[in-house]
């Protein structure tokens, strides 16, 4: 890693009271001793041992160097195989503060150089990550289930499609039929003959729903599941675009919780 510029005080702080949450005492020891980094604070609190440690090697060589370097050793993706989304917390709040220096930690726990940000607002815009914006929406855990790896390394492009595949693996599963796509969903939700309905059928209306139903359904898997498969992944638009494809996904699954099996088999 090339010389990269000493924190601040304040961000020496902060760096070290996150830190400090994020291990027990005895972690950071052994982390501390395998950098080759001395604790001589006299302090019992682990963020004051890390604020001394931080401070003294940075004094000492004029960068930040030896702060990073225990950082990406605290904080390696190895130790957070059993807690991907503890991992994930981490380093949103840890890059808060890396980015007042133009740097971030990414999901494959190396740094890199980004833009400097000036202000609390742009640091807080700058981290919030699709994981976020779905927070507020009730995202269905089918739709999770399916995608929650690629939402880890906010791979959205590859999210999104397979988020939509585990839709139609679901009604697979309900139904014990293996088809895909479009004959999938018309053999399943067929008017005169379904295997799945989302009401009793009775009236004009609540056929009109179960139409309506499976055309979405089978508008989903055209329009979203299957330019996926094809288009290069560099002429996606994205973050903004997988929020709220993945929050249609969702509903189409709270509607399938409410379905009905009519029938058992059905193969065609």
């Amino acid at each position: 890693m090339t010389t990269v510029r000493p924190f601040t005080n304040a961000q020496i702080e902060r760096l070290a009271r996150l830190l400090g949450e994020c291990g027990t005492g005895s972690e950071i020891s052994q982390v501390l001793r395998e950098r080759g980094l001395v604790d001589k604070s006299g302090e019992s609190t682990k963020w004051r041992r890390l604020y001394w440690v931080f401070q003294h090697y940075q004094n000492e060589y004029k960068c930040a160097n030896h702060v990073l370097d225990f950082i990406r050793a605290f904080l390696a993706t190895v130790r957070f195989v059993d807690q991907p989304q503890k991992f994930e917390e981490h380093r949103q709040e840890l890059n808060k503060i890396l980015l007042f220096s133009g740097l971030e930690y990414g999901p494959d726990g190396q740094f890199r150089q980004v833009n400097m940000v000036t202000t609390l607002d742009e640091a807080e815009e700058r981290v919030e990550t699709i994981r976020a914006k779905l927070k507020g929406r009730s995202v269905h855990p089918k739709v999770l289930k399916y995608c929650r790896a690629e939402l880890m390394q906010d791979n959205y492009f590859h999210a999104v499609f397979e988020a939509t595949k585990g839709l139609a693996q679901r009604i697979r599963d309900m139904t014990g039929v293996q088809l895909d796509g479009a004959a999938l969903i018309d053999h399943v939700f067929a008017i005169d003959r379904p295997l799945l309905a989302l009401n009793s059928l009775r009236t004009e209306s609540e056929k009109s729903e179960h139409k309506g139903f499976a055309l979405l359904l089978k508008g989903c898997f055209g329009a979203i599941r299957n330019p996926r498969a094809h288009e290069p992944k560099i002429l996606w638009k994205g973050e903004d675009d997988a929020v709220d494809y993945l929050t249609l996904l969702s509903l189409l699954h709270r509607k399938l919780d409410d379905a009905v099996l009519v029938r058992e088999g059905g193969q065609p």
